[in-house]
């Protein structure tokens, strides 16, 4: 007999621990996913020619699919097959990154906005002129016919744009299960103590994806986006220009492959399975020990029968659907969690979202090497931290007021650290025109007439066109017909610029007047400011991912068990509604305002913004950061209020009904409340409720 229990108890835990590194590869899957997806915005933006507050719209469509679904997949697929509903979500998830990659089929060769293309020789051999022979780009207002208008919107297939959108909210609507269904699912059969290690473990190995889907993005940014199909000799831009696009549908193609992989396992897990390492007296005992020390409301708590519940029809779940509904917003501890949640949401997916912009504009970084940097620093700092929390859980046996106290700890050590980013700024990159006058004052400008200088009034120079030239006296022109070059050399990217007469009226020195193609790199010092600005993200990083599991817990044990699936399930509904679809959109609105040139469409029109105004943006980017975080720092205040005030009553009451407890029981006599609680959770055996 003994040798039997030993080996159903070994079976239970085997398939157990199957589920769990399911969904550890489920977890990392979706994150690569999701992560690439972060990490190709700038590509996109640039590809579509698309303003970052419609690519953060589409950014957010992720949460618009999994809104749709996920209140109906939490609460009808707890009381179905759960792992089976996880499987079909990533084949959905991979269905919707095969769709993102759609686009780069259905369209043309990239065309980057320029200006050399209008006098640049076939041989090679020749010198140009281009102040003079520009003239014709000088039509700045010359509006096309609408026939003309929609053959060049045509050709340009810049609507297929809705195809990422698609593609995005698919993702959303696949990834709904995984999260609701498969956590309330560990949590229900493996043990109370070892569910906060086991998030733990599931989110340390599920940060591999974000680390290697930076990296991917990082070099799908350095490919050019029509590899394969046109002759990179010609292009005469490189990774480092902003009018570049990386591959970015490559790297689509391979996170859905890997998706498609994750989904497998489930398929063959069963639906339901014994506890782990249960016997029939510590059932009871963890009953009793949860209808003593929960945070649940009376009036939220159903009775709990022995006996495994009979089947019930759909109709039935669906009657008891909003009274179930009613009962869980009834319980005020779960509705402040989620504003909370909701508002540090917005903060971090907002900074997530535009951070390689950020570290583009304000340091010079090149979007390759920004996403790179991302993964190979940050997100290692994020997986640290959250494997922190759970062995912080796990060895201290925190309580709900315990994890509470982690997260607000954690949180406020994070926010100390993005205040040290205030300080950590480098000057604007000297554009002649928009950042600096001709003559090397500083004068930032977003009027588009600051541009004419009268060393260029002559050569008719378009406005609009972005095409910059670095001079040997270190300023950016935006063009070579606004630096007033006469003549050039070369061809591709190695064409030169000569007698460029603006460089003459410039103070700084310089060796001659020529100019070469790509904007001038920052000052030396902006690199060393740039070191400083990655260690304290990596700092920031690590202390607010130790509140990660912390948080799950405290949303795990103040909900009723039975309430639990519906509970996350609403949880990441609402929170991804309030939390993940408006951040991008008005950080992306407010970061536009801070544009100091913007790129022109092919067939006319503003495109996307090729440099902002650094100290505007870092105000506007890190000043919505500060007050969504200080916001949410009251709320973490009231919720420990209220959680520290529901401790006293339970320990309180604990006391009450201590004499009433067998020889056996923990004595409570010496007044020493708190003592008592912890050797009850310790020893659950020892409870006996008459």
């Amino acid at each position: 007999m003994i040798v039997e229990k030993k080996t159903a108890r070994e079976a239970c835990c085997s398939k157990l621990k199957m589920f769990l590194v399911a969904m550890c590869f489920v977890y990392f899957a979706k994150a690569f996913q999701g992560s690439y997806m972060k990490s190709s915005v700038t590509q996109i933006e640039r590809r579509f020619d698309i303003p970052s507050s419609l690519i953060g719209f589409i950014d957010g469509s992720f949460e618009i699919g999994n809104l749709l679904v996920i209140a109906f997949v939490s609460y009808f697929g707890a009381k179905l097959h759960r792992p089976r509903l996880i499987g079909a979500g990533c084949l959905i998830m991979a269905i919707g990154s095969f769709l993102t990659a759609a686009p780069r089929f259905f369209q043309g060769p990239y065309k980057y906005e320029t200006t050399i293309s209008h006098f640049s020789d076939f041989n090679g051999t020749e010198s140009f002129l281009p102040c003079l022979t520009n003239g014709k780009l000088g039509q700045d207002n010359e509006i096309p016919t609408v026939e003309a208008q929609a053959e060049c919107e045509k050709a340009a297939s810049s609507p297929l744009w809705l195809y990422i959108f698609l593609g995005n909210m698919l993702r959303g609507v696949g990834e709904t299960p995984v999260m609701p269904l498969g956590l309330s699912y560990l949590d229900d059969f493996s043990r109370e103590e070892n569910t906060a290690f086991y998030i733990a473990l599931i989110q340390t190995v599920g940060m591999i994806g974000p680390m290697l889907g930076f990296m991917l993005g990082s070099f799908c940014a350095k490919l050019y986006v029509d590899i394969g199909a046109v002759d990179l000799d010609t292009i005469t831009i490189n990774y480092k220009d902003s009018r570049w696009v990386g591959a970015w549908w490559l790297g689509f193609l391979l996170t859905g492959g890997v998706m498609l992989l994750a989904g497998i396992p489930f398929w063959f897990l069963p639906k339901s399975l014994p506890k782990e390492g249960e016997t029939e007296t510590e059932k009871k005992s963890n009953i009793l020990e949860g209808e003593q020390d929960s945070f649940i409301p009376e009036n939220n708590k159903h009775s709990t029968a022995s006996n495994k519940p009979a089947p019930v029809s759909m109709a039935a779940l669906a009657k008891d659907f909003l009274p179930s509904l009613k009962k869980l917003f009834s319980n005020s501890v779960y509705m402040i969690l989620i504003i909370t949640t909701i508002i540090q949401i917005n903060g971090l997916l907002g900074m997530i979202t535009f951070q390689p912009k950020y570290m583009e504009q304000i340091y010079g970084q090149s979007a390759s090497r920004a996403i790179f940097l991302i993964g190979i620093m940050n997100l290692p700092a994020v997986a640290l931290g959250i494997a922190t929390g759970g062995f912080i859980m796990k060895k201290f046996k925190l309580n709900v007021v315990g994890a509470t106290k982690v997260c607000i700890g954690s949180s406020m050590l994070a926010f100390c650290s993005m205040l040290v980013q205030y300080f950590l700024q480098c000057d604007n990159s000297q554009v002649a025109g928009l950042t600096v006058s001709y003559q090397g004052a500083p004068h930032v400008s977003y009027q588009p007439n600051t541009l004419i200088s009268s060393c260029n009034m002559g050569c008719s120079c378009s406005l609009k066109h972005w095409d910059p030239i670095c001079a040997s006296n270190g300023l950016t022109y935006s063009s070579p017909c606004l630096a007033g070059c006469q003549t050039s050399t070369g061809d591709g990217k190695n064409m030169i610029f000569h007698n460029c007469t603006c460089i003459g009226e410039s103070p700084f020195p310089y060796a001659n007047m020529s100019a070469v193609l790509g904007q001038c790199p920052r000052k030396s010092d902006c690199n060393y400011m740039f070191k400083f600005y990655m260690a304290v993200t990596v700092i920031g990083a690590f202390t607010s991912a130790c509140g990660a599991t912390p948080g799950y817990i405290i949303l795990l044990r103040s909900i009723n068990p039975e309430l639990k699936s519906l509970a996350i399930g609403i949880y990441t509904l609402i929170v991804r509604t309030l939390g993940g679809i408006p951040p991008p959109i008005y950080f992306g609105a407010l970061i536009d305002k801070t544009c100091l040139k913007w790129g022109t469409k092919q067939c006319g029109g503003r495109g996307a913004c090729r440099i902002y105004e650094s100290g505007a943006f870092r105000n506007t980017f890190l000043g919505l950061i500060y007050g969504l975080y200080s916001l949410s720092y009251v709320l973490w205040g009231v919720l420990y209020i209220k959680l520290s005030r529901h401790e006293k009553k339970l320990a309180l009451k604990n006391q009450l009904k201590a004499p009433e407890q067998d020889g056996s029981g923990v004595s409570t006599s010496n007044g020493n409340v708190s003592s008592a609680i912890v050797k009850c959770s310790e020893n659950p055996d020892q409870e006996t409720t008459i």
